[in-house]
C-alpha cells in the first residue's frame, strides 16, 4: 500500500482539478445542444483527431468516476451518428471502466481482502463461479451507478478479462439507447426523459433473462439426469442415512427431532470409526500411557521413586472397556428410542429415491451418504507378507510388540508413536516429509522433542521402499534423502499414512455420482451431489476428517435434505478447530503462520510462553506456548496455535471469540480463575495489549504524574 499512495494522490489531484475549475459545466445537456453544430463540423473536418480526443476524454472520465458519462454518450450519437457512435462509446466506456477497476484492485483490494477476506469468501466464490452473469446483469440495469460497480468489482477476485467482456456486452444496450437519443439531440429537453419506466423495465427483464435461461438449462439437465429413473408415486420415508458414524448419527438425530421419518443403515458397528477405532480408544490408551509416564518421572513431583507393574493385555482390555462404556450413546437402542429406524446391513443406492438393504427396497425423498473413511494402506512391495496394522486393527493387539515401526508423521502417527513408546515399545517413526507438516515449524519442533524424549527414533525425509522377511526378523527397507537404504527390523508395523473415503460399493458408480481427486464425493456448498436430493457429509465428503466437522456438516445435510425446497444453507467452514493429542497437545483454529504467508495475508504474531504460567509451573508442565495471529494494528483474531498440556481445552475460548467476532481486548477483559491453564489465553491477550500500548499517551501521562508530584 505504501508504494501505491502516489496513484491515489494522482487520482485525487485530477478529480480535485475537475471540481475546482468546475469542468463539469462543459458536460451538460444545454452546452452539448449549444455546441452541436460546431462539434459535427469539427468531426467532418478532422474525424480521427476528434474521435481520439472524444475517446480519451470519455476514458479518463470513466476511469476517474467523474459525472458526465450520460452526456458523453449523447455527444457520441450527436457527433458520430448511431452506427459509428455506438462502438466508439461502448469501447471507450469499457476501457475507462476497466481502468477504474484496475485502480481499485491495485490500490485497495489486498487491504480489503486481508481484512475482510473470510467474510467475503462467499462473495468471492460466487463471483468466481458466476461473475460474468452478475456483472452482465448489473450493467444492463441503469439504476446501478456504473462507477460504483467498477470500484466494487475491483475489490473482488473476478478476473480482469471477465470484467472487460461482461462490461462490454452488458453496456451495449444502454450505450445504444443513449447514442440513439444523441442523434435526436434537438428534441431532448432533459436526461431523465431518455429512460422511461417502460425502458428501465425492459432492461431489468433483459438482465434477468440470462439467469432464467441458465435456470432453464439447469432444469433441462436435471430432468435428463433423472429421466432414466422412475420416481415413486409416494415415499415410505423422508430420509435414508447411510452410515452410523458421527455424521450419520447426527443427521438421523436431527431428522428424528424434526419429526421426519428417517432410516439409518449401518453395515458394521454403530458409532463408526471414532467410537470403535479412532478418537475413543486412542484417547483411552493415551491416558494409560500418560499415567505410566507420570510414574516414571515421579521424582519431579517430590517422590523418590514410584513403581508401576502392568500387563499390556490388561491395558488393551481397559481400552475396550472404555469403548463399551461410550457405546450406549451411539447404540441401536438409543436411536430407536429417539425415533430413528435403524437397520443393520449393507446399503446400496439403486436410484435417486431408492435404497436396497437386506433384500428390501426403501423409498425416500432424500438420501444422505455418511459412509466415512478407512485407513489408507500404502502400496509397499512385500507389505502383505509382514505383520502390519492400521489405526483400525492396532486395537486387536494383546501382546506388546517390542519393536514397533510407525509409518507416517501426521497426527495419528505421532499420537500412537508416543503412546506405545511410553508403554515400553522401541518405536521408530518414518515420515517421507516433515513431522506434523500441517503445523508451523515451532509447534512441530516441540512435538518432535517430546517424542524423542519418550524414546521415539524419528526418521524424516525418509521413504519406505519395500518390506522384507527372513528367518530372524521382519524389515522395512527405507531410503533417506541422500539415496542411502537402511533395513529397519520390527515386530509390528503400524501404517498411519492417512485415511481414504469409503465411496465404493454403495451404488455411486451406477448413478454416476462423481468423486474428487481426493476420492471424496463431489458436493456443492449445500452438500448436494449432482442429484439435488442426495447429500454427502462427514469424511466421505471432506474437506476435513474430524468428528466435530462431520457433526457440523450433518446439521446442514439434514436440514437441507428435509427443508431445502424452502430454504437451504451453505456450510460454514470459517472457524474450524482441531487438535493433535500428543504430550504436549497441539491445537489450532484459523490460520497458521505458514497458511497466512501462503495466502499473502498480512498479520501480526503475539506469543505467550507457558514457562511463565503459574499453573503450568505447579503442574511441572511449563513448556509450550500460545501463539495468536491478528490483523496488523487490530485485535481481530486470524488464527491461534497452542502447544501445551491442555491445548485442546484452552483453544475453545479462541474458537468462541473467532466465531462471534470477539477480539483480544474482550478476552483480556474477561476474568479467568486463578490459578488455571485458561489464564494463558488472557496473558496472551495481555502481550498483544502491551505491544499496542499508546506510547505517546503514556508519555504524556507520565509527565502529568511527574507534574502532580511537584516535579
Amino acid at each position: 500500500m505504501k508504494n501505491r499512495w502516489w496513484i491515489l494522490v494522482l487520482f485525487g489531484l485530477l478529480m480535485g482539478l475537475f471540481f475546482i475549475f468546475d469542468l463539469g459545466r462543459f458536460f451538460s445537456l444545454d452546452v452539448l445542444k449549444a455546441s452541436h453544430d460546431e462539434l459535427q463540423k469539427a468531426y467532418h473536418e478532422q474525424p480521427f483527431l476528434i474521435v481520439g480526443i472524444y475517446s480519451l476524454t470519455y476514458i479518463m472520465m470513466a476511469a476517474l468516476s467523474l459525472p458526465g458519462a450520460a452526456v458523453m454518450s449523447l455527444a457520441g450519437g450527436a457527433m458520430f451518428g448511431l452506427w459509428v457512435g455506438v462502438p466508439i462509446v461502448l469501447i471507450s466506456a469499457t476501457i475507462g471502466a476497466t481502468l477504474a477497476f484496475w485502480v481499485a484492485r491495485y490500490v485497495l483490494r489486498d487491504t480489503v481482502q486481508q481484512r475482510f477476506g473470510d467474510r467475503l469468501e462467499t462473495i468471492n466464490n460466487g463471483l468466481e463461479r458466476d461473475g460474468a452473469f452478475y456483472l452482465f446483469s448489473l450493467r444492463l440495469v441503469p439504476v446501478f451507478p456504473f462507477f460504483l460497480i467498477n470500484l466494487l468489482m475491483g475489490l473482488t477476485k473476478i478476473r480482469s478479462g471477465t470484467f472487460f467482456w461482461a462490461s462490454l456486452i452488458g453496456m451495449f444496450a444502454g450505450s445504444a439507447v443513449y447514442v440513439n437519443a444523441g442523434t435526436q439531440l434537438a428534441s431532448l429537453t432533459s436526461l431523465s426523459g431518455i429512460l422511461s419506466p417502460a425502458l428501465i423495465g425492459s432492461f431489468v427483464l433483459l438482465a434477468v433473462f440470462p439467469w432464467l435461461a441458465r435456470w432453464g438449462v439447469g432444469l433441462i439437465k436435471m430432468r435428463r439426469l433423472y429421466t432414466r429413473w422412475t420416481k415413486p408415486a409416494q415415499f415410505d420415508r423422508n430420509l435414508v442415512v447411510i452410515g452410523a458414524g458421527a455424521a450419520g448419527l447426527v443427521t438421523s438425530y436431527i431428522a428424528a427431532v424434526t419429526r421426519a421419518k428417517v432410516t439409518l443403515i449401518e453395515g458394521h458397528k454403530m458409532g463408526g470409526d471414532c467410537l470403535n477405532y479412532g478418537c475413543v480408544p486412542s484417547k483411552a490408551l493415551i491416558h494409560s500411557a500418560a499415567f505410566l509416564k507420570q510414574a516414571q518421572t515421579a521424582e519431579t513431583l517430590g517422590f523418590t521413586t514410584a513403581t508401576v507393574d502392568y500387563n499390556f493385555s490388561d491395558v488393551m482390555t481397559r481400552v475396550q472397556r472404555v469403548v463399551s462404556a461410550v457405546e450406549p450413546h451411539d447404540s441401536v437402542e438409543r436411536y430407536t428410542q429417539l425415533g430413528v429406524e435403524v437397520l443393520q446391513g449393507n446399503a446400496r443406492i439403486t436410484s435417486p429415491w431408492t435404497v436396497e438393504v437386506n433384500g428390501q427396497t426403501l423409498t425416500t425423498r432424500a438420501i444422505v451418504i455418511a459412509t466415512g473413511a478407512r485407513p489408507a494402506v500404502p502400496n509397499i512391495p512385500g507389505l502383505e507378507t509382514v505383520r502390519y496394522y492400521t489405526s483400525d486393527t492396532i486395537w486387536s493387539l494383546t501382546e506388546r510388540p517390542e519393536r514397533l515401526l510407525v509409518l507416517g508423521g501426521g497426527p495419528i502417527g505421532c499420537e500412537l508413536a508416543q503412546t506405545f513408546a511410553r508403554l515400553g515399545c522401541q518405536v521408530t517413526q518414518v515420515e517421507m516429509g516433515d513431522l506434523m507438516a500441517r503445523e508451523d515449524a515451532d509447534a512441530a519442533a516441540l512435538v518432535k522433542v517430546a517424542l524423542q524424549d519418550d524414546g521415539v527414533q524419528i526418521l524424516t525425509q525418509t521413504v519406505a521402499v519395500r518390506c522384507e522377511i527372513d528367518a530372524e526378523a521382519q524389515y522395512l527397507v527405507v531410503c533417506d534423502k541422500d539415496g542411502e537404504e537402511t533395513r529397519l527390523a520390527f515386530d509390528a508395523l503400524l501404517c498411519a499414512v492417512g485415511r481414504a473415503p469409503r465411496t465404493e460399493g454403495f451404488g455411486l458408480e451406477e448413478l454416476g455420482i462423481p468423486v474428487t481427486k481426493r476420492r471424496t464425493i463431489e458436493t456443492n456448498a449445500q452438500l448436494q451431489t449432482i442429484y439435488p436430493n442426495i447429500y454427502a457429509c462427514g469424511d466421505v465428503a471432506g474437506p476435513y476428517q474430524f468428528t466435530h466437522t462431520a457433526a457440523h456438516q450433518a446439521w446442514y445435510a439434514s436440514v437441507n435434505a428435509l427443508f431445502g425446497d424452502f430454504k437451504s444453507f451453505t456450510v460454514d467452514y470459517s472457524v474450524i478447530p482441531w487438535a493433535t493429542f500428543t504430550d504436549p497437545e497441539v491445537a489450532r483454529v484459523g490460520l497458521s503462520e505458514n497458511e497466512a504467508k501462503a495466502q499473502g495475508k498480512a498479520y501480526e504474531v503475539t506469543r505467550y510462553g507457558l514457562d511463565d504460567l503459574d499453573r503450568a509451573i505447579a503442574d511441572e508442565a511449563a513448556h509450550g506456548f500460545v501463539k495468536v495471529l491478528t490483523v496488523p494494528g487490530k485485535d481481530r483474531i486470524l488464527g491461534v496455535t497452542i502447544v501445551a498440556k491442555h491445548a485442546s481445552d484452552l483453544l475453545a475460548e479462541f474458537v468462541l471469540a473467532m466465531k462471534h467476532g470477539l477480539g483480544l481486548n474482550k478476552i483480556l477483559g474477561t476474568i479467568h480463575t486463578y490459578p488455571t491453564w485458561s489464564e494463558a489465553n488472557k496473558y496472551a491477550a495481555g502481550e498483544w495489549k502491551r505491544a499496542h500500548a499508546p506510547k505517546r499517551l503514556l508519555d504524556w501521562v507520565e509527565k502529568f504524574h511527574t507534574k502532580r508530584r511537584g516535579g
